[in-house]
């Protein structure tokens, strides 16, 4: 009987302490709530964190008010909530600062927009010449008309640029390679020739200079539009068939000047009009046609072996 006793007593203990622990954990405290509208009420809670006191009581924030402590901060007993308007003020900062950040973020991503290169290919249409054809043999209705067509010519041309949101970058293309799809056809046109007066005009001009002088200037152009060694090469061959690299040659067959043979002469006055005494002038025009016409010199001295002329 006694062991009873013993044992029921026991079980009490255990239970009291249990109770004691459980009101422990359940323990409540009083804490005042201030609303933005001026209501003050009291609520006991178990909670701490101000967030979820809130919650227990469905009291919501609203976008314009503002909670002092913060939402995430704990509270104790005796220490009161307390929601307000934000100012005027505050909601036009806190609009303009999210604009601002989102205005930030778009430029970033556009400007850390990867930049990639693109190579593609264009044809390209070669603009045919027109040639004269002395007709001083022929009868007078022959005379100043055309005999054919001109046809402009094809070429296929490579480009390579660098590009960023599908907008290419200034600056950044350049010319991988050119190749003549079709060759121009000449317009041929039928003019009674006049050598003496034509002749005695450019016999009165004359450009001064040495073959060496006008190679070196005329190399020093290829290597500044990119051409090879190989491409000077040609340029030397095709104008040594030409012209000598004569500044003053004149073809009084055809009406061919210059060191490029220009025909008329008068187109050189594209690059400058002092092409009749200045060699720069020529040869400027010279290469511009080359590269507008065949790519480089290479192609248009293969060109010229092929068919006499370029």
């Amino acid at each position: 009987m006694k062991n009873v006793k013993i044992i029921c007593a026991s079980i009490i203990l255990v239970f009291l302490s249990g109770a004691g622990v459980i009101a422990m954990t359940t323990q409540r405290e009083n804490i005042k709530i201030t609303l933005a509208n001026g209501y003050e009420m009291t609520v006991p809670t178990s909670k701490t964190k101000v967030a979820d006191i809130l919650a227990e009581n469905k009291i919501i924030v609203a976008e314009d008010e503002k909670v002092s402590p913060d939402l995430s901060e704990d509270v104790t007993e005796g220490k009161t909530i307390t929601i307000t308007n934000k100012s005027v003020q505050e909601v036009q900062i806190a609009k303009i600062s999210e604009e601002g950040v989102k205005a930030s973020l778009d430029d970033l991503l556009n400007n850390y927009t990867p930049i990639v290169e693109k190579r593609w290919t264009e044809q390209v249409a070669i603009p045919f010449e027109t040639v004269t054809k002395n007709a001083e043999d022929e009868s007078e209705d022959t005379k100043n008309r055309v005999v054919q067509e001109g046809e402009d010519g094809i070429k296929e041309v490579t480009y390579r640029a660098k590009f960023q949101n599908d907008v290419e970058l200034e600056g950044t293309r350049t010319v991988e390679s050119e190749n003549v799809v079709k060759e121009p056809v000449d317009k041929i046109v039928q003019v009674q020739k006049k050598v003496t007066a034509r002749a005695s005009t450019i016999a009165r001009s004359s450009i001064s200079g040495s073959v060496s002088e006008y190679v070196e200037y005329a190399q020093a152009k290829c290597y500044s539009y990119g051409w090879t060694e190989n491409d000077v090469d040609c340029l030397v061959s095709l104008w040594n068939r030409e012209s000598g690299w004569n500044p003053n040659s004149y073809n009084a067959s055809s009406g061919a000047y210059g060191i490029p043979q220009a025909l008329p002469a008068s187109k050189m006055a594209s690059a400058g009009s002092d092409y009749m005494t200045n060699y720069k002038t020529q040869i400027n025009w010279g290469i511009g046609y080359i590269k507008s016409r065949y790519g480089s010199p290479s192609a248009a001295w293969a060109h010229s072996q092929r068919t006499g002329w370029y």
